[in-house]
């Protein structure tokens, strides 16, 4: 099973990716954690992506892509994945089509987490709060989520063209919200079949 999950900051993407991987056995993959992973690791493609970001830049597409079909090849991507927050636009969620076709990993799902922006907007304050994360001031949240909805956004549009979008109420308690993904899994598995 390969999963695209994504939803707005706040929306709890990286935790029920970290509950979907330890229910279904699938890699979770987070872009952000993939490109730490490179830069420590000292491969060719880790120092590439090192540079990039030291020079205060953002990694490129088509690098990305690359660190992507290198995780998929990893042992445990062989039955699937949980890719969190990406793709973040359409130009990404068009590549990333690409490039599972041409390795023959075809996305099954693509799960969207739907939260309200005051709810979204608290939760971030609150982490903010907890963690002292300077980007989760309510300021800049209103920020990133405006950028979400002229980028992101518009991913769920690509999605739900070739049928494979299911959106989710993404309030409630963590088990709540697991439970509607795995429900939403299991409805995409039971009509594939």
């Amino acid at each position: 099973m390969r999963i695209v999950l994504f939803g707005p900051p706040g929306s709890g993407k990286g935790t029920q990716a970290g509950l979907l991987k330890e229910h279904l056995g699938l890699a979770h993959i987070s872009t952000g954690d993939l490109l730490r992973a490179a830069v420590k690791a000292g491969s060719p493609l880790g120092l590439k992506v090192k540079a990039v970001m030291e020079a205060g830049q953002l990694v490129s597409d088509d690098l990305m892509l690359e660190l992507l079909e290198e995780r998929f090849a990893q042992a445990d991507a062989a039955g699937g994945f949980i890719l969190d927050g990406y793709p973040r636009n359409l130009a990404q969620a068009n590549a990333l089509d690409t490039l599972l076709a041409r390795i023959e990993q075809p996305l099954d799902v693509a799960l969207l987490l739907e939260v309200p922006q005051d709810l979204l907007v608290e939760r971030l304050a609150g982490r903010a709060g907890a963690e002292g994360r300077k980007d989760d001031n309510p300021d800049t949240v209103r920020a990133r989520l405006q950028v979400y909805e002229e980028q992101t956004a518009p991913v769920a549009d690509f999605y739900r063209s070739r049928g494979q979008m299911v959106a989710l109420d993404g309030t409630g308690r963590v088990e709540q919200v697991r439970e509607r993904l795995l429900a939403a899994i299991g409805s995409t598995t039971a009509s594939a079949g």
